[in-house]
């Protein structure tokens, strides 16, 4: 079994602002609010949360093989 990362650095597209944040295990994060610029982030098609579009790291849930986050 591996280790499942809880931390991921996100970089905004918009302003290249990056910074490391720890992540939910037991739901998505569908808005991201960059503390520079103030954009809003959001998922990419595709994906299911802010840190598998934008994140060094993706979700835990990603990470452990699931296909996607629960919401909540």
């Amino acid at each position: 079994m591996s280790i499942i990362k809880l931390e991921s650095e996100i970089t905004c597209p918009n302003c290249g602002y990056k910074k490391n944040e720890v992540m939910s295990t037991d739901s998505c994060q569908f808005f991201y609010d960059c503390e520079c610029c103030k954009q809003v982030l959001k998922p990419l098609d595709g994906d299911c949360c802010v840190f598998c579009s934008y994140g060094t790291v993706a979700c835990p849930p990603i990470q452990a093989g699931s296909s996607c986050c629960k919401s909540t």
